[in-house]
């Protein structure tokens, strides 16, 4: 039995079915996935140091009541910005009043003492003298001139005793007016006055709890604890630059990042170095100031205080977004000659801005791979391209925008 051709039509489309499969099947194998790479540079790092801080008032001051009393007054503002010797409270100041002009009247009456007792003792001068020639001239005894004698020391004496109630008298009206004087609460500094912790009404004593506190706060200060370790490099790089402690601090330069992650925009300068290390944590307290104008910065703030320690020579660095780091260690992924990738771990050292310095595991000139590394894995070949900072910040928005 004989096969019939078929015809032009089918024939025709069983020669493109077949084609097709075959361009299906040459076609199976995917093309290298395309990776932006960047090449380890090499240069000169300074390297920073950064610390936890707290902000500070450059002066905290206590206000506390002076005297006993009753509280009538608040004079300022909550949390406002008061001068030196402006008012904050006042204490009810009648019985201090009440005091002060009994104290008065005993200086007074101390006073008049004192005439009394003065001319006392004139008169017995007096008989004294006159006594004297009598007595020599036994017109009188020489016991009326002995009386007179003692009579006129007696009243020296009293006169002592007048001047020194005058004196006590004067010092008890001073200490009346001083404790009227406290009556009225005054700032003794420029600056910010918190919100009053004592209330019209208040009983108030010199041992009961601060009214208020003020603090200066432009310039303020911000404090932070380095490392016993940390604080002998500093004496070392100072003895080898030719300085004291003091000298190597106030050349540094430190910058403040605040607790929303922005940059403070003034620089630091170095102010305070504790006596001590804390015995409990190894650590000794490092004071910085800052200038604050506008008084942005407040005390009880905190933040990540940095400056620049050392530089690096010859720094091998590469992007933070090229290593990943996995249980503890750091790999790259790091694009051959063949273009084949080879994921290799490092050892890194401190972070400068957006960089990565490295220590060990690569060499200047090394293709890593910067965008595309969730795409890789070991031995795949790639299709590199130089990494394009402004694309890679694209596709980050595009990528977050996309629901």
């Amino acid at each position: 039995m004989k096969t019939k051709p078929l015809p032009f039509a089918l024939a025709l489309l069983a020669q493109t079915i077949w084609l097709s499969g075959c361009e299906t099947n040459q076609q199976a194998a995917p093309a290298p996935p395309p990776v932006e790479f960047v090449e380890v540079t090499q240069k000169d790092v300074p390297v920073s140091k950064e610390w936890v801080a707290t902000l500070d008032g450059f002066v905290n001051a206590q206000i506390r009541a002076q005297v006993k009393g009753l509280l009538v007054k608040q004079s300022y503002t909550n949390g406002a910005f008061i001068s030196k010797d402006s008012a904050l409270f006042e204490i009810d100041p009648r019985p201090f009043q009440a005091a002060l002009d009994q104290a008065s009247a005993n200086l007074d009456q101390a006073k008049a003492n004192l005439q009394r007792a003065e001319a006392q003792f004139g008169k017995t001068e007096l008989d004294v003298t006159r006594y004297t020639p009598l007595a020599k001239e036994s017109a009188i005894s020489q016991q009326e001139l002995d009386d007179a004698i003692q009579a006129n020391l007696g009243a020296k004496a009293q006169v002592e005793q007048a001047k020194a109630a005058i004196a006590s008298a004067r010092a008890a009206e001073e200490s009346a007016k001083l404790d009227l004087s406290f009556t009225k609460i005054i700032s003794p500094i420029n600056g910010v006055a918190a919100i009053a912790t004592a209330q019209i009404g208040d009983f108030v004593s010199p041992s009961g709890e601060p009214l208020t506190a003020v603090s200066t706060i432009n310039p303020i200060l911000v404090n932070f604890t380095a490392s016993e370790q940390e604080y002998l490099n500093a004496m070392k790089q100072a003895a080898a630059l030719g300085g004291g402690e003091h000298a190597i601090l106030n050349r540094l330069e430190w910058q403040l990042r605040l607790s929303d992650g922005s940059t403070y925009p003034h620089k630091g300068h170095f102010y305070a170095l504790d006596r001590q290390v804390d015995v409990r944590t190894g650590a000794i307290l490092v004071k910085v100031e800052f200038p604050n104008p506008g008084n942005v910065l407040r005390p009880g703030g905190f933040g990540n205080i940095s400056t620049v320690v050392r530089v690096q020579k010859n720094a091998l660095l590469i992007p933070q977004r090229a290593v990943n780091e996995l249980q503890g260690g750091y790999l790259v992924a790091v694009i051959g000659k063949d273009n084949k990738v080879n994921i290799r771990p490092i050892k890194v050292g401190p972070r400068v801005d957006t960089m990565w310095i490295v220590d060990e595991g690569l060499k200047p000139g090394d293709r890593i791979v910067a965008e595309g590394v969730q795409k890789v894995r070991e031995g795949m070949e790639v299709q590199p391209k130089p990494f394009q900072q402004g694309s890679a910040t694209e596709r980050t928005k595009m990528a977050s925008s996309t629901p």
